[in-house]
């Protein structure tokens, strides 16, 4: 089905936005298809403030409404524990709670950002989507990463270029505990480097220490300036180690 024909079928749909590429993509076809589409952006403590922000210009852009839903993932051990389908249970409670104000907005269809690119082998999270009765338009056409950014930068998107990013629970290693603190920590500690100039770059926790993966290109500015970075992001772990095979 292409996504003409899915919007056709369905002219009034829900996406559980993220603000990122695939999501903002989505959005800008419903809206262009002249369906009636409402966004919905959880904010919970696993995603950054900058995503929050992103994700309300990008629906102020597109002319497009948007709820902001609230809701701790700390409170819930199943996720915190972080098993190895921990993002079974996260996307299981996240997208059960679009679900709910969707429907209660009057949205039956509720639609993800999922594109053909996504190995849904290796993601635990779409098995939540199948449960839930969730659609992945972009997918279903047969819509690949590279063709979303491609017709994105076409239309003008602020997105087209936007890198991929996974949400702060995934800088704690499978099998060592989620906190406050270490996402708060994470939050910090790559925000300090953006500041700093590097960028698409995670900062992972390695006990108390702290592992800095940045992409190839920036590499050698990173050992440049390693005492610099460990100086920075010394209040937040114990030790700083930049990953010399980067991301």
């Amino acid at each position: 089905m292409t996504l003409a024909e899915f919007f056709k079928a369905n002219p009034k749909i829900a996406v559980a936005f993220s603000g990122g590429t695939d999501s903002a993509y989505l959005l800008y076809e419903a809206k262009r298809a002249g369906a009636d589409v409402k966004a919905y952006c959880v904010q919970s403590e696993f995603q950054p403030k900058f995503e929050r922000e992103d994700a309300e210009k990008m629906a102020g852009d597109l002319g497009i409404e948007m709820k902001i839903i609230p809701l701790s993932v700390l409170g819930d051990e199943v996720i915190t524990v972080n098993p190895p389908d921990r993002c079974y249970y996260c996307k299981l409670k996240i997208m059960s709670e679009i679900r709910a104000a969707a429907k209660a907005d009057g949205y039956e269809v509720l639609a993800d950002g999922t594109n053909a690119s996504d190995d849904a082998s290796d993601r635990p999270g779409t098995k939540a989507l199948s449960e839930l009765g969730i659609t992945s338009p972009l997918r279903d056409a047969g819509i690949t990463k590279d063709m979303v950014r491609e017709a994105s930068k076409e239309a003008g998107l602020a997105t087209w270029d936007k890198p991929s990013y996974a949400c702060l629970a995934t800088r704690v290693a499978t099998g060592e505990k989620i906190t406050g603190a270490k996402l708060r920590g994470t939050e910090k500690a790559e925000t300090i480097l953006h500041d700093m100039g590097f960028s698409d770059l995670r900062v992972r926790w390695r006990g108390s220490d702290g592992l800095v993966q940045l992409p190839e290109d920036q590499l050698d500015e990173g050992f440049a300036r390693e005492d610099e970075i460990r100086t920075a992001l010394g209040r937040i772990y114990d030790y700083v180690e930049i990953d010399e095979k980067g991301r």
